[in-house]
């Protein structure tokens, strides 16, 4: 515990400014998983134990199409759109067999998958390390701040996912398709009988899901290290993240996201060897006084 360096960066307008943006970036890429871990969850009632899987894939697929095309919007549209794919082609071959069946199960497949997806990457990739590096276009001064300074980079990343957040709550809040997308995850029966496809729709909804975390490896791509295996620790905080938050609720994501990301940026500082601990125990109070999170409800099937 070291209180004294916290006090310190608090009360420095240069370090508060660097850890703040920090927290954001932190904040934001979670939030880009556990939106879609908790979309997934909220509608098709999977627990997505491969949606790590899924942000590694986008990283992968933003680094190799930007060693190729050098264009950072080709490499972030194809890390977003391949894992949308990836998501649908998963959703309707694997996740669709066990609907419905025991949780068990439907982690053993997930974990069956993120071996698959792992040994895959290091046989395209290899097993070293690789760096994206940032892109050209981003190579600008930083934005100073009240003595701190923030990356353009960090700005765009912030920016990006906070208009994704909300246009995917827009979407689903506000908009006809959006109401249909709520209905099912009450009463799919009953979307069925009013005629509408609820196979495409679940694989719609896994596919956005999927999405969001391709969104997240692109963004963190630049600014990451890529090796195999580096979704599990983004996997375990967005699970993290969406508990706090409530299963289902894109709002709730948000707010836990920032909640988890200040806490691993100042907690760095003042409590360098209990971070994880912070978090776990933040998970630990919202379940003993709200077991469906701050803004989750309770599903009913």
């Amino acid at each position: 515990m070291n209180l004294e360096a916290l006090f310190s960066c608090l009360s420095s307008s240069a370090c508060a400014v660097t850890q703040v943006s920090t927290a954001l970036i932190i904040g934001m890429l979670l939030f880009m998983v556990a939106s879609g871990l908790s979309l997934i969850f909220g509608v098709l009632g999977v627990i997505n134990f491969a949606h790590g899987a899924f942000y590694m894939a986008g990283a992968y697929i933003a680094f190799f199409t930007y060693q190729a095309t050098s264009s950072f919007l080709a490499a972030f549209l194809a890390g977003a759109a391949g894992v949308g794919l990836i998501g649908v082609i998963f959703e309707r071959f694997v996740i669709s067999k066990v609907y419905g069946k025991d949780i068990l199960m439907q982690l053993l497949v997930c974990y069956a998958v993120i071996l698959i997806f792992d040994d895959l990457v290091k046989m395209v990739a290899g097993p070293e390390y690789k760096m994206m590096g940032m892109p050209e276009v981003f190579a600008l001064p930083p934005l100073e701040l009240a003595g701190g300074f923030v990356p353009a980079y960090y700005v765009f990343m912030i920016g990006a996912s906070l208009v994704i957040g909300l246009g995917l709550w827009l979407a689903i809040e506000k908009t006809r398709m959006g109401k249909i997308v709520r209905a099912l995850a009450i009463n799919p029966q009953m979307v069925g009988a009013l005629g509408i496809n609820t196979t495409l729709l679940y694989a719609a909804v896994f596919g956005i899901g999927s999405a969001l975390a391709g969104v997240a490896g692109a963004l963190a791509a630049p600014t990451r290290t890529l090796t195999p295996g580096m979704g599990l620790s983004i996997l375990i905080e967005s699970f993290i993240v969406t508990v706090i938050g409530g299963m289902g609720s894109i709002v709730g994501a948000l707010i836990a996201a920032l909640l988890i990301g200040f806490t691993r940026a100042f907690g760095a500082i003042g409590f360098p060897l209990f971070v994880d601990g912070m978090m776990f125990g933040m998970m630990a109070i919202v379940l003993i006084i709200k077991p469906s999170g701050l803004l989750g409800r309770e599903v009913t099937r």
